[in-house]
């Protein structure tokens, strides 16, 4: 598959990266031959092309006309749309551009930018924000997702010695198998996809598919509490902090800490009621125990900066707030975020992945999410019919030990899977499997 990703910035080069390692034919183009520079990066198997992606023929000259995928990631919302448009009209098979701008992805305007050659746009700091509404709802849980329209639910919860999964095997849990399975561990930095004579320790990381009906037993296993939040209080004003105060139910109170005066009076006409916008530096002390930190049931951190944003949720964690978020965007900032038990990390980079990685497989794919505390991907698919995943029973399937089956939906309903199931055609699936398995599902799928 050959994929030109124009905008080499953190997303574009973080998107380069990834898809490098997956033998892909990688071409990243950029105006700036300095961005350019992965002379210190030997391992890297990308073909960095000088150029603007919104000219025909610095678009020709990449070998458009023959890429399977074309994404636009620079800073630039309108070069994005028109360097698709121009991408789409000499022969790039599908398309993807970055926005800024929620409206264009209002129904009655996706349909137009559809016919105009823009299959699908990614927003980050809308799903950003949408990911911290998620995290406040469910605050006792690291990660939070509801695949397949809510049917399966994939939850992340740091267990602690107070949970009675704790020092057991996975074995020992069988009766539990049709409640919730457990697909992933981490733990001390590393995922593993667990088997049946694993143990749970202390302190691990543990991801469960589940059912609706037994999240609140997930939740009672795993020895967590379940807080109300009826306060949040936000460090930074910026695009992701203006969406998550207006996605946030009504009932929570909400106050917005911006150093910027004119940022803040601008965000201040736009927020809801139920919003307060304060001119202030989130990292003095006295100023959160001034607007009543101590009283808050989360605490978000959305500055530019990650390693204040890590700061700022350690001092939160000390006031007593139960619930931290923190955008992290330095990817390698994440491990020791995981390591200070920062309640939710939030990366942009990998929310765009996410979204992209829809167009790298050619099984039916149709929402792949990459997990940022587990280096791993949640895959929904479909098994077409006489595909390798439905000609044995699951046990019997010789699966990788880096892949699992999560769960599925079968004429409708969900289940869990175990062992002596067999995958039927156009059953849909979830797989767990870490981040250098994603190509496999392939043979199994198609």
């Amino acid at each position: 598959m050959k994929i030109i990703i124009a905008g080499a910035g953190e997303v574009g080069t973080y998107l380069a990266r990834m898809l490098s390692r997956e033998k892909m034919d990688i071409i990243l183009m950029d105006p700036n031959e300095e961005r350019l520079d992965f002379s210190n990066t030997s391992s890297m198997e990308i073909l960095p092309v000088v150029g603007n992606p919104t000219s025909l023929v610095d678009l020709d000259e990449a070998g458009i006309k023959d890429a399977d995928l074309f994404v636009s990631v620079t800073p630039e919302e309108t070069m994005n749309i028109t360097a698709c448009v121009l991408a789409h009209s000499l022969g790039a098979r599908k398309t993807v551009a970055r926005i800024n701008n929620y409206e264009y992805l209002l129904p009655k305007n996706k349909e137009m930018f559809q016919q105009l050659g823009i299959d699908s746009m990614i927003y980050p700091e809308m799903l950003a924000a949408k990911e911290i509404v998620t995290a406040v709802r469910r605050p006792w849980a690291r990660q939070y997702w509801e695949l397949f329209g809510g049917a399966i639910i994939l939850i992340g919860v740091k267990l602690r010695e107070n949970s009675k999964l704790v020092n057991k095997q996975l074995l020992e849990l069988s009766s539990e198998d049709k409640r919730y399975h457990i697909v992933a561990i981490k733990r001390n930095n590393k995922t593993i996809i667990p088997r049946g004579q694993d143990k749970i320790l202390a302190d691990d990381l543990v991801f469960f598919t589940t059912t609706k009906e037994y999240i609140e037993e997930v939740r009672l296993h795993a020895g967590k509490e379940d807080p109300e939040v009826k306060k949040v209080i936000i460090m930074g004003g910026g695009r992701i902090a203006l969406r998550a105060s207006q996605y946030l139910p009504n009932h929570i109170r909400v106050k917005i800490l911006e150093t910027d005066k004119r940022k803040s009076h601008r965000i201040a006409e736009v927020v809801p009621n139920n919003v307060l916008i304060i001119n202030g530096d989130g990292r003095d002390t006295d100023l959160l125990i001034q607007e009543g930190i101590k009283d808050a049931q989360a605490f978000v951190s959305l500055t530019e900066n990650s390693s204040t944003n890590i700061l700022a949720c350690l001092a939160a964690k000390r006031f007593g707030v139960y619930k931290t978020i923190a955008l992290i965007e330095n990817l390698d900032y994440i491990p020791m975020a995981e390591n200070m038990d920062i309640g939710t990390i939030i990366n942009k980079k990998q929310i765009a992945a996410s979204h992209i990685y829809q167009y790298l497989l050619d099984a039916d794919v149709s929402n792949v999410k990459s997990l940022a505390f587990a280096n791993a991907d949640v895959a929904e698919l479909v098994a077409r019919p006489d595909s390798k995943i439905t000609r044995k029973q699951v046990k019997d399937l010789k699966l990788p030990h880096d892949m699992t089956l999560g769960g599925l939906i079968r004429n409708g309903e969900p289940m869990m899977v175990n062992g002596s199931e067999q995958i039927q055609a156009n059953d849909h699936v979830v797989v767990f499997c870490l981040d250098t398995a994603i190509r496999k599902l392939e043979d199994y799928f198609n």
